[in-house]
């Protein structure tokens, strides 16, 4: 799929899809009555019937699974920005527990890191640019470098102590989980499935025997429409994290507002 459809505002990226699929699938069907059909002699419609509704259960089972497929990974990408973002306020919590002199040089560097992952790193993932930014795993490396420097002197702080670096551990998890994730798409290979298939199921319709050429350009033309909202359906989910829909950086905003900020 090209890059820039995924840029556009959903209301222009569908109006592309359908102009695209209506204008070369009737542009097809046209050219295959004036120089196809006339060459053909059947009697009735049965084979073509018969073809048609083969290959619509086939290609809607396979563009069924990818659509699946897509909205799975793009639930699942969301879940881990909320897991991400109910690490820091566990993270920041766990700071609270600590020396007030020690306490308070982790808990800016944790804030530092969620203005970052708000104001630099979401909309360098918008553009395709999220794995090129290592000021995120700079600010967590200092944080880390501050917190194994503690060294907990009563049963109390070890209990803390080790709570908080399991929970600093499961923030580290899911930043890169996020990371991993940042260029998640289709492969070429399902794409060129996606349209062959597409192809070959308007283009069966072609051959249906309609005397009446607008009753067979509205048949066409609503089985176009109607791949082209699939299309639409599989790209608005499609790479999560790029593009004009993608998922909001909101869980941060939240934390930073709620929990972070509130806490100075």
């Amino acid at each position: 799929m090209p890059i820039w459809i995924y840029e556009l505002h959903p209301f222009w990226a569908v109006i592309v899809l359908m102009v695209f699929a209506e204008t070369v699938s009737i542009s097809g069907l046209l050219l295959t009555r004036r120089f196809i059909l006339p060459r053909l002699v059947y009697r009735d419609n049965e084979p073509v019937s018969g073809t048609v509704q083969a290959i619509g259960v086939f290609y809607g089972i396979t563009v069924g699974l990818i659509a699946v497929g897509v909205w799975n990974t793009n639930s699942s990408a969301t879940e881990l920005v909320s897991k991400e973002a109910t690490a820091i306020a566990t993270l920041h919590r766990d700071f609270g527990g600590y020396p007030a002199t020690f306490r308070d040089a982790l808990r800016p560097k944790l804030r530092e890191y969620t203005v970052f992952v708000i104001e630099q790193a979401w909309p360098a993932q918008k553009i395709g640019q999220g794995q090129r930014l290592d000021a995120g795993a700079r600010i967590l490396d200092d944080l880390q470098s501050k917190l194994y420097s503690f060294e907990p002197t009563t049963p109390g702080q070890v209990a803390l102590h080790t709570e908080t670096l399991s929970a600093y551990n499961k923030l580290i998890e899911y930043r890169r989980l996020r990371l991993d994730a940042v260029d998640n798409q289709l492969s070429g290979v399902m794409w060129l499935v996606i349209w062959i298939g597409a192809a070959i199921s308007i283009t069966i319709a072609y051959f249906y025997k309609i005397e009446d050429p607008k009753l067979h350009v509205t048949l066409v033309a609503l089985m176009a429409a109607f791949l082209a909202m699939l299309l639409f359906m599989i790209v608005i989910n499609d790479r999560p994290f790029f593009g004009y829909i993608s998922i909001s950086s909101e869980p941060y905003k939240l934390i930073l507002d709620r929990v972070l900020d509130l806490s100075k």
